[in-house]
């Protein structure tokens, strides 16, 4: 059986692919991909795993309010949430021995694969925490740390996040492709992500990251090629230009509809009693509604606020294949140059700690500010230089350097693209028999690569 490796470059689009010689060189064929709604990472990597919509996988978004629980969590690593079969589900049909690597792409940690790569901290009990990932089996951890150093978790994501987190990735796909040879590798490359977000991708940042990346990628290109591996490059969306934040929960709380409580002078969104509240990802938002009673009043209040394009409810939603019951009662699309913020509070006196930092799993929203230290605060690093002092001295210190003001943010994702140069691409080094591949079409396509006939 020959290898494939399936390579997802976030936020890779035509336009910077043309500053990518070296990624270009190593691939055949170039069509567009059209994702499913929203354009954001779990939702787009389930679908080209399953061949399914978000109704079908369950994964609506890169996080939800869990009703069972009453919380928001973001971000959840347990493969359990996919629902359909995966991609090597099918492929073992057929061939029952066929081995897989995943390193870094979401949901991998419980997964039925062989080889298993994602970042995963080190959660001290005194609040520390430390970078680390985890794998399967448990000593390929080891193996890959004394060959690489230990997992950049800082530079994956946060004020840090740069190309050291990629370059570890290619490193450790590699290396599984060089030494374990499996049959279907996974990666996942982050790096376009922060600059493009930080700056948007107009500027002369893009060029650069994409340059850069195209430089990082080369090792595990020359690996597929001695490999004889099939490549497959692609992305699950495009980043445009933003400018306009969307608080869309401030406008839900200034209508009496959603509640807060408060603790030690601190705001925390209240789900269990708020009659609706929004889990804002990007440029899409999940509405929960209480009452079916106040479907129309919520509905009324969201499409009077600036920058919502539309609000898709019941049939709207069937058609967007986002009819789940993790889904919300109304999914809000922001407009074009506007993105949604989580933020509830109306003081930011009274925001919680955590808004301040980079907390990935508290926030009750995705939060892009957290790739910035604070523009306004003329100490910042120097105080967050003392707060790691403080740390490695063994004392908990909280790392506030978040800014609270949305604006810094140039770039977002979540909306499908306007355009063919917005969208995100499908690279192949082999012949592709289509202009254009739905997400959910890109299973079908990985199996006839694998010889495995859909």
């Amino acid at each position: 059986m020959r290898p494939l490796v399936v390579i997802d470059v976030a936020g890779l689009t035509p336009g910077l692919l043309a500053h990518m010689p070296g990624l270009g060189s190593a691939v055949k064929a170039q069509a567009m991909l059209r994702p499913v709604l929203p354009t954001v990472t779990c939702s787009v990597q389930a679908s080209l795993l399953t061949g399914l919509p978000p109704s079908g996988h369950g994964i609506v978004g890169n996080g939800w309010y869990f009703r069972d629980l009453g919380e928001v969590l973001l971000w959840r690593q347990h493969h359990g949430l996919i629902e359909g079969p995966r991609v090597w589900d099918d492929a073992r049909r057929v061939k029952p021995g066929l081995t897989v690597a995943n390193v870094c792409w979401w949901y991998a940690m419980g997964a039925p694969v062989d080889w298993t790569v994602t970042p995963r901290p080190i959660y001290y009990a005194d609040g520390r925490k430390s970078p680390d990932c985890y794998t399967d089996p448990p000593e390929l951890r080891v193996e890959l740390t004394r060959r690489f150093g230990r997992f950049p978790l800082f530079s994956y994501w946060g004020p840090k996040a740069g190309i050291e987190s990629s370059q570890w990735i290619v490193a450790a796909a590699s290396y599984l492709l060089e030494s374990k040879r499996p049959d279907l590798t996974l990666v996942y490359i982050p790096h376009l992500d922060y600059d493009l977000q930080r700056y948007g991708p107009s500027g002369p940042q893009a060029v650069a990251a994409a340059r850069n990346l195209d430089v990082a990628l080369q090792p595990l290109l020359d690996q597929a090629e001695s490999s004889d591996a099939a490549v497959v490059v692609l992305s699950e969306y495009g980043i445009t230009d933003v400018r306009h934040p969307v608080d869309i929960n401030r406008a839900l709380r200034g209508a009496g509809l959603l509640r807060v409580y408060r603790q030690a002078g601190m705001e925390y969104l209240d789900p269990w009693t708020s009659r609706a509240f929004a889990v804002a990802d990007h440029q899409l938002a999940h509405v929960y509604v209480r009452d079916p009673a106040d479907l129309p009043g919520v509905r009324s209040v969201l499409s009077g606020v600036p920058g919502i394009e539309q609000v898709l409810e019941g049939p709207g939603l069937a058609a967007h294949g986002l009819d789940h019951p993790r889904s919300g009662e109304l999914v809000a699309v922001a407009e074009p140059h506007a993105w949604f913020t989580y933020y509830y509070w109306l003081d930011d006196d009274r925001a919680p700690d955590f808004a301040r930092t980079v907390d990935i799993h508290r926030k009750p929203g995705y939060d892009p500010a957290e790739l910035f230290m604070d523009p306004a605060d003329p100490w910042v690093k120097a105080r967050a230089a003392f707060a790691l002092a403080r740390k490695r001295l063994g004392f908990r210190s909280a790392f506030s350097v978040v800014p609270l003001d949305p604006r810094v943010v140039r770039g977002s994702h979540g909306r499908l693209p306007d355009s063919p140069a917005d969208a995100p691409v499908l690279l192949c080094s082999e012949d592709l028999d289509q202009d254009v591949y739905a997400a959910t079409e890109v299973k079908p396509l990985l199996l006839r690569l694998l010889g495995v006939t859909p």
